[in-house]
């Protein structure tokens, strides 16, 4: 498999938000996202049992599969392993994609972007917003146990501040909807 970085931190957005976790990185995306914050071109080739040590240096029981987009390489043999572990596994998705039959996934994070989505079951719905004027219409056909609005990073502090203040509005509005920071950026943690 080709793995861009595994490493440890707290996540930092979304519903587990503070919680210690390993983060296995894939490398590449079937998207180019042109918000994409995230480096994840380059890779090493890893077999699950390599995946398996790194994971294993880390004291948390829960793992994050993400990306890139983790869907195009994830296999049944790895979460199948993780679970053998004791580990609790999330993926972090586009959603673009089925999950690959046989990978048992504890939590599902869907954050879709502008593509149609395949998944049949989301946990929670991450929807990266990006004004007031954002038409949020694409999502009312999901069901999901937690829906997140995630305000854009664009680099831009004043930017920033307009997408935060327009994403709690619209929270505030819309109550199922709750605010996720991307706390490991104000933290300074990876």
């Amino acid at each position: 498999m080709k793995i861009n970085e595994i490493f440890y931190s707290l996540q930092g957005e979304g519903h587990f938000t503070g919680t210690p976790a390993v983060f296995v990185r894939f490398s590449g995306c079937n998207l180019k996202c042109s918000f994409c914050d995230t480096s994840h071109e380059s890779f090493t080739e890893m077999s699950v049992d390599d995946i398996m040590r790194e994971v294993a240096k880390y004291p948390a029981r829960h793992v994050v599969i993400t990306g890139g987009e983790p869907s195009l390489q994830l296999t049944p043999e790895l979460t199948g392993r993780l679970h053998a572990a004791g580990k609790y596994v999330q993926i972090e998705t586009n959603g673009t994609h089925p999950l690959p039959g046989g990978c048992r996934i504890d939590w599902v994070t869907c954050s879709p972007k502008g593509a149609p989505v395949a998944l049949r079951h989301i946990d929670e719905l991450k929807v990266v917003f990006m004004s007031a004027g954002q038409d949020m219409s694409p999502y009312d056909g999901f069901t999901a146990s937690v829906y997140s609005l995630q305000p854009c990073d664009t680099g831009d502090p004043s930017a920033n501040a307009r997408i935060l203040s327009d994403a709690i509005a619209y929270c505030l509005a819309h109550p199922k909807w709750h605010l996720s920071l991307q706390t490991h950026k104000m933290i300074n943690v990876r």
